[in-house]
């Protein structure tokens, strides 16, 4: 038997060898290269994925909110509308508030007489208020 010492080669490279053969030669370095190759694939797939699913939550919100705004556009023109009479019935008001002052006072004067306050009533049917 010739016990020779096996020819010696750099650390590495057997290290390299060992993991070839660990791996199953080329076909295994294609699988590892072709999962690098596609690694920015899948990043990228999933940033479609989710900007997907996040368009799909937004667009629900967007028309919601589209609504609320009509609806607030609609609430402020029928405000404003609602305002606008409590103006005028303020004014009537205080225009009958008025008129009634001077009645209590007609009636109530010392020297009233019928004839008098009905005067003063006729007299309030042709003062343009």
């Amino acid at each position: 038997m010739n016990t020779s010492p096996a020819p010696s080669a750099p650390h590495w490279v057997q290290v390299a060898l060992s993991v070839l053969g660990i791996l199953g030669g080329s076909t295994g370095l294609a699988a590892i290269a072709t999962v690098l190759v596609q690694r920015g694939k899948f990043k990228a797939d999933a940033a479609d994925t989710l900007t997907e699913a996040a368009l799909t939550l937004v667009q629900p919100l967007q028309t919601r909110i589209t609504e609320l705004e009509g609806e607030a556009l609609h609430a402020r023109t029928e405000l404003g509308t609602l305002r606008e009479q409590v103006n005028q019935l303020q004014f009537v008001v205080r225009v009958l508030n008025r008129t009634l002052d001077r009645w209590r006072a007609a009636i109530r004067a010392p020297d009233a007489t019928l004839r008098r306050v009905r005067a003063v009533v006729a007299e309030s049917d042709r003062i343009p208020e």
